[in-house]
Formats: C-alpha cells, structure tokens, sequence
C-alpha cells in the first residue's frame, strides 16, 4: 500500500493532473506487482470529474477531515 497527499486550492489544477495518478500506479504495480494500491489523502478541492477517474483506475481515498477512514484501509 502507498499514500499520496494531494491538496489543491481549486478544481482546474487536479483535473490537469489527475493522469499522473495513473501513471504512478500503473509503475508501481509494474514493480511490486498487482496486489499494490495507491490511496490518496486528499486535502482541498476534489471534484466528482476527478474522483471518478481515480475510481475507474482502482484508487480509493481518504479525506482530510475524515482521517479515521484509513482504517477501512487497513492502515
């Protein structure tokens, strides 16, 4: 399991970036094999366009404010 702290102060800056997410695990699981999930702890502005895309790509995240959720994580 690997954790990316993401925060952004507005919607246009993670959509830009949201494929650099699948990118990181697409390398990772080419490492580690296919059992690695990357989670996201997100801080800031997330919208559902971004959420989504992660989602599609088997990412799962955690919000600031709800950080007792990495137990469901099993962290």
């Amino acid at each position: 399991m690997f954790v990316e702290c993401k925060s952004a102060g507005d919607f246009a800056n993670t959509n830009k970036r949201r494929k650099e997410e699948d990118t990181k695990v697409s390398q990772l699981r080419a490492t580690f094999g296919p059992e690695v999930t990357l989670d996201l702890f997100l801080c800031g502005y997330f919208d559902a366009t971004y959420l989504g895309y992660e989602a599609a790509n088997h990412m799962d995240w955690v919000w600031e404010h709800r950080i007792q959720d990495f137990e469901v994580l099993g962290v």
